[in-house]
């Protein structure tokens, strides 16, 4: 007990001596109305922070920017309706599915990455063209593919949404409608496939479950005995060839 009085004691004197000191002003002010943050303080050390913030956000948003304005979805969902319509529910596994639809966007996606290549990134990297300028040519040849791909019913939507009458070109058609209306033309476009898909399998479901209940064996849960017959015949029709080519060549 006197040991743990005696530190108090101490604590309190080096507390009451300390008082009477001033330390420096800290490098870093939070709330002053012209903040220190090292260094000389020039505005182009403001300027690359800001230039490497924005560029570190780009980097996060990235795989959603993979996912809006690229092939991605349409392929995606039409790889989840393929395997619902087989009935399998974790064959192929979610990272072949991924992967697949990765692989096969980077495909479709290649010849507009070799234009983004050459007309925007490189020059900007040999410094013949500033950052805003490199920007608005990358963005050319992915705005020319949205565009093939949305139809003008889901664009005129967000036209319409925004009240913008005024447009001559496609050149008035800002980004931030034109993405919308790609995304949701997408989905429109995946979900025509994947009923088309579904159409073979519900027919061998049907004949299975008409077949089971002819013979009164009711009991028997149909989609034991119809998972085969549909992995066969997607096998002998060799889909995953048909699905990818159509796929694929369903892009503009």
């Amino acid at each position: 007990m006197k040991r743990w009085v005696k530190i108090l004691a101490i604590s309190v004197f080096i507390i009451i001596i300390s008082r009477g000191y001033s330390y420096a002003q800290p490098e870093v002010s939070l709330f002053g109305n012209n903040p220190i943050l090292g260094g000389d303080g020039t505005p182009q050390d403001y300027v690359f922070s800001l230039q490497l913030l924005f560029t570190l956000t780009v980097l996060t948003l990235a795989p959603s920017i993979l996912i809006m304005i690229t092939s991605f979805t349409r392929i995606i969902i039409v790889l989840s309706f393929i395997r619902n319509a087989l009935g399998l529910q974790q064959t192929p596994p979610n990272q072949v599915i991924i992967g697949l639809a990765l692989f096969l966007t980077f495909f479709i996606m290649a010849p507009i990455g070799t234009q983004l290549n050459s007309e925007s990134i490189q020059p900007f990297l040999r410094e013949e063209i500033d950052q805003e300028m490199a920007l608005e040519r990358a963005m050319e040849p992915i705005r020319e593919f949205m565009f093939k791909q949305t139809r003008d019913k889901d664009l005129s939507l967000f036209l319409n949404i925004k009240k913008i009458d005024n447009v001559s070109g496609l050149d008035d058609i800002p980004s931030h409608v034109l993405i919308p209306a790609f995304v949701i033309s997408e989905l429109k476009t995946a979900f025509q496939i994947g009923f088309v898909i579904y159409i073979p399998f519900l027919v061998i479901d049907m004949v299975v479950a008409s077949t089971l209940m002819s013979m009164g064996m009711m009991m028997l849960p149909p989609v034991i005995i119809s998972l085969p017959f549909k992995i066969l015949l997607f096998v002998l029709v060799d889909g995953w060839n048909l699905i990818v080519r159509s796929v694929v060549l369903g892009f503009k």
